[in-house]
């Protein structure tokens, strides 16, 4: 379906059949379906242009260009942030790729994606860091500096790897890839680390079971509970986002495992 779409799109605009004239139709119809609706990670943050953001097809750009546009603009992507291409439009010496739908779009495709909590838990929406600010999309000019060849989807995306990354598409995978290494160590081994914070503990264990709050000593705290007797009882201690203490307990035996040390 995806490439009768795509197909249908070229018959009908007669504009991009005279583009790119050493192309065949084959080449075309590859490039728009393998570059058309991916995703990337965004390694450098993209302005917000009105005008195409021009990138060398050799992998280089003028970065003092693209401060200054960003500037005038503001971020349409920061680094880190998941982005789609939304629009593929192939002209004589360029590859133009509009993206989160150009200057005038801006909501990001994983605005509506949640995170599965796992073990039972709730889903957790994706969107929670500041690059939910980013006000718009923008578009990247590829530029050959002459008429285009025969160039297959997976080159141009190696072209782009100095700005955008193709191979990441999951949104659960970047953010945990942005966190330290021994909380991602932690979510990988599904546990709760001091120092986490909620998110990164949903992440592990997925949402707790049973939640309680108390004040002592001046301390205001909240635990969550994982696990049901009879086996393993988890409690997650917060101070405000922190966690300030984790006790692993079995039930009706009183051992407890890790370190029951409350950081303040």
């Amino acid at each position: 379906m995806r490439a009768v779409a795509i197909i249908a799109v070229l018959t009908l605009s007669p504009g991009l059949l005279p583009a790119a004239n050493k192309l065949t139709w084959e080449d075309r119809v590859e490039l728009m379906r393998g570059l058309s609706a991916e995703y990337a990670t965004v390694k450098v943050m993209l302005p917000r242009s009105r005008k195409a953001l021009e990138f060398n097809s050799d992998g280089t750009y003028d970065k003092g260009v693209w401060t200054t546009v960003s500037r005038e603009g503001g971020p349409a992507a920061r680094t880190g942030d998941l982005v789609q291409v939304t629009k593929v439009d192939i002209e004589d010496d360029r590859i133009v790729l509009q993206i989160n739908g150009g200057y005038k779009g801006g909501r990001k495709w994983y605005q509506g994606v949640q995170i599965s909590g796992g073990m039972g838990g709730a889903d957790v929406p994706v969107n929670q860091g500041s690059d939910s600010n980013a006000p718009g999309g923008t578009s990247i000019a590829v530029l050959f500096h002459k008429p285009l060849e025969p160039i297959k989807a997976i080159e141009v995306k190696k072209m782009l790897a100095p700005v955008l990354d193709f191979e990441k598409h999951s949104a659960t995978q970047l953010y945990s890839e942005s966190l330290p290494v021994d909380i991602q160590d932690a979510i990988k081994e599904k546990r709760a680390k001091v120092g986490m914070n909620r998110e990164e503990v949903i992440m592990a264990l997925g949402r707790p079971q049973h939640k309680s709050r108390e004040t002592k000593d001046g301390l205001e705290t909240e635990d969550w509970v994982y696990g049901t007797p009879p086996g393993k009882i988890t409690f997650v201690t917060f101070n405000g986002d922190k966690v300030i203490k984790v006790k692993d307990s079995y039930a009706g035996l009183g051992e407890q495992v890790g370190d029951p040390k409350v950081v303040r």
